[in-house]
């Protein structure tokens, strides 16, 4: 059964170490994401459509926005993720142009990288060193994107998403979502809300957000349990029916689908740094 190690959440970002051996289904995040493989066996992730190997060679990058999976190929693996937030794209890329994404889905481990891994490894196992985290996660992070951009000729981020948020009914849509994130609706429904058809508002909201409603939903509800599980004393249960699940096996169900382990074993193994 997939576990966590250590989580510890930090200013730009939260990181994890994971060992995985179950899938985990096409989601996104609105944060930036690398997945680097540290031992273990190996596995795929799925970006875009598109297979990667999760081995030592190459970490994996997924832009904010980015749907993606997880596929074990038989057995566990040792993974550290990290997870940063869209504020340091715009703060820290020298164009806007690059602000959004990474240059490439796979980002070559020189020995700078290689580095970076083993010490926040290393202060994600050592309960005396978290103050060092933020700066770990910022100097691992940066040496990433930078790396991702090298020799890379990918549509800019801009060019990809230039046409998000232009449709009020998308933009409609995004608020009755976050509006209604208790709310166990039909996007049937919502669609019809926005005055749109569902394979047309769906066809319209894959086009401007790049992934799709049920995804974009499920990510904030994913986000708010998480919220709740670090900054509040509420029961698992609780949580699982503030956010509309009907039971807490249901909510527990959803969350292992999604983040990768179970909502007790998260709030266990987290911190904040």
């Amino acid at each position: 059964m997939s576990h966590a190690v250590s989580v510890c959440h930090g200013e730009f970002g939260r990181a994890a170490l994971y060992r995985l051996d179950k899938t985990i289904i096409t989601h996104a995040h609105r944060e930036g994401h690398l997945i680097f493989y540290l031992g273990g066996d190996p596995a795929h992730l799925v970006v875009e459509d598109v297979p990667h190997a999760c081995d030592g060679s190459h970490a994996i990058a997924i832009s904010p926005w980015e749907p993606h999976s997880f596929v074990p190929l038989g057995g566990e693996s040792l993974c550290l993720t990290l997870y940063i937030k869209p504020m340091w794209f715009l703060e820290n890329s020298v164009s806007a142009e690059y602000a959004l994404n990474f240059g490439s889905p796979t980002v070559r481990i020189t020995p700078r990288i290689s580095d970076c891994i083993k010490r926040l490894t290393g202060l994600l196992l050592d309960d005396e060193s978290r103050d060092l985290f933020d700066a770990m996660l910022f100097e691992t992070t940066r040496t990433c994107f930078e790396q991702s951009w090298q020799s890379c000729f990918a549509p800019t981020a801009l060019q990809r998403a230039g046409c998000r948020f232009s449709d009020f009914r998308v933009r409609r849509s995004l608020r009755y979502m976050q509006e209604h994130l208790c709310t166990d609706f039909e996007m049937e429904g919502l669609a019809r809300q926005v005055g749109l058809s569902r394979a047309h508002f769906f066809k319209l909201f894959k086009r401007q957000m790049g992934v799709t409603p049920n995804i974009y939903m499920n990510t904030l509800r994913s986000e708010q349990a998480i919220d709740d599980l670090l900054t509040t004393p509420k029961s698992v249960t609780d949580i699982a029916y503030d956010l509309g699940f009907s039971s807490q096996a249901s909510f527990t169900r959803f969350f292992s689908s999604n983040v990768g382990i179970a909502p007790s074993e998260y709030r266990r193994v987290a911190h904040v740094s």
